[in-house]
């Protein structure tokens, strides 16, 4: 697995990195663990670890330009877009910083047995494995509660994306972080294996593909250590007969293409109402043909190219199939130069076409039409994903009605989805299990302690 730097706007390689040894490998657990076993790591002292995340925030805030434009030449995003990434990343240290201690507070749990409580205690090493679209949030949505909680982390980063791997670890170390509290590793599958299995390591945080997903997840599950799956996603978009059909086109538009597309929760599959389809179709199609593809760092740019060659070979072939299978076009699909891909709208899509129930990585929409609510709902729920999805409708009630029926991890209504760190993150069905961010995130990796004093 070469660790590599290569522009997606210019296919030129920029930087190699070498991968780390068994040796290098076994130095950093043992590094990780005797922090773990120190008293950096008990919930009595995690006011030094707020303190910690504060530094973080301030390095962060300090060198935010330059990490922006590392996101931007090592996984060809708009530079707008690396900027709020970074900034939606000192967002969530600055949250972990404030708001841990109160989050992990003892809980009562009074019994007939006696006074009872719920500690929150660190559990040992945490192994991040993260994926490139968004390279320094996915690991600081990790990081940030995990040393808020007292579990060291070593993170296996994509390989395509090697320098915001180790940017994070030189941000952490001007930040004065300890020894072990994060280290970046440049390693194989086996090698990952052999991590997931050692004794040291007590949990596996995945965000990527189903494939990857279903492999960790079982290797982690057969040494018994907890795991979290953010995984796909086909999330739906769903505008109803009554909603602001202008504001919901727009907003699928953006909610298609931000990020070329490459994003789990992206608005993939659009369910809308027969009778403000046409109008939804038409400004869709309109913005589609309006974005300019060009260098991401470049300002005036409004679609990056996606993020590698091999994407965009994939997502052909993905599109190509779903044509094959009776899918019609109706924009898009033209030919573009380098990594670039034309943004595309695609309908009549049948339950047998491959296209139904696959995961679109990059700015291919799916578009169903249909008559009722109910009909949108059998529709949105007929996947084999559930992470996220949106609701457009001028009613409130109605809205949240058919966002309960959902069967997702999040809903939005009459906005796209964000994510946010006072916000839990996460889905059901093969998108993956567990939560990130909020209370919920940062309780995934600890030891819920009860301690209960008996009635005399």
């Amino acid at each position: 697995m070469a660790y590599q730097t290569i522009n997606p706007f210019t296919n030129e390689v920029v930087k190699t990195f070498s991968n780390h040894t068994d040796t290098e490998i076994e130095n950093t657990l043992n590094q990780a663990y005797a922090l773990y076993q120190s008293a950096w790591a008990p919930p009595e002292n995690i006011s030094d670890r707020q303190a910690l995340l504060r530094r973080l925030a301030d390095v962060m805030i300090l060198h935010q330009e330059k990490i922006a434009r590392t996101i931007t030449l090592d996984m060809g995003k708009l530079l707008i877009e690396s900027r709020n990434e970074i900034a939606n990343c000192i967002e969530i240290v600055q949250f972990y910083a404030e708001q841990a201690a109160d989050l992990l507070k003892p809980v009562a749990y009074p019994s007939k047995l006696g006074d009872g409580w719920v500690e929150h205690h660190p559990i040992g090493i945490i192994l991040a494995i993260e994926p490139w679209n968004f390279p320094i949030y996915q690991l600081i949505r990790v990081i940030a509660p995990a040393i808020a909680v007292g579990n060291p982390v070593v993170a296996k980063h994509a390989s395509n994306v090697p320098q915001c791997a180790q940017l994070v670890e030189d941000l952490l170390r001007e930040a004065n972080a300890p020894a072990g509290t994060y280290t970046n590793l440049f390693v194989s599958p086996d090698q990952i294996a052999a991590i997931i299995s050692d004794r040291r390591v007590q949990g596996v945080a995945l965000t990527g593909s189903e494939n990857a997903g279903s492999i960790v997840a079982a290797q982690a599950g057969s040494k018994l250590k907890k795991a979290t799956m953010e995984l796909g996603g086909n999330d739906v978009f769903v505008v109803t007969d009554d909603a602001d059909v202008i504001a919901a086109a727009h907003t699928a538009v953006g909610g298609r293409l931000y990020n070329a597309g490459q994003v789990c929760t992206a608005a993939k599959r659009y369910i809308v109402h027969e009778k403000v389809a046409p109008q939804f179709i038409q400004i869709v199609q309109d913005s589609f043909a309006k974005v300019i593809m060009g260098n991401p760092l470049d300002e005036n740019t409004t679609l990056a190219p996606l993020s590698s060659h091999k994407s965009k070979e994939n997502l052909q072939k993905q599109l190509d199939a779903a044509i094959a299978h009776g899918a019609k076009v109706l924009c898009g699909n033209q030919p573009a130069e380098g990594n670039f891909f034309t943004p595309t709208l695609i309908t009549d899509i049948s339950r047998d076409n491959p296209a139904y129930f696959e995961e679109f990585f990059g700015p291919v929409a799916q578009l169903y039409v249909v008559k009722n609510d109910d009909e949108a709902i059998a529709l949105a729920n007929d996947s084999h994903f559930g992470l996220g999805g949106t609701v457009f409708s001028k009613d409130i009630e109605r809205a949240k009605k058919l966002a309960s029926r959902i069967e997702t991890g999040m809903v939005f209504i009459n906005r796209f989805g964000d994510s946010v760190a006072e916000l839990p993150f996460g889905g059901v069905k093969r998108s993956g299990f567990g939560r990130e961010l909020s209370d919920l995130g940062i309780k995934e990796f600890v030891n819920h302690k009860l301690v209960v004093v008996g009635q005399k």
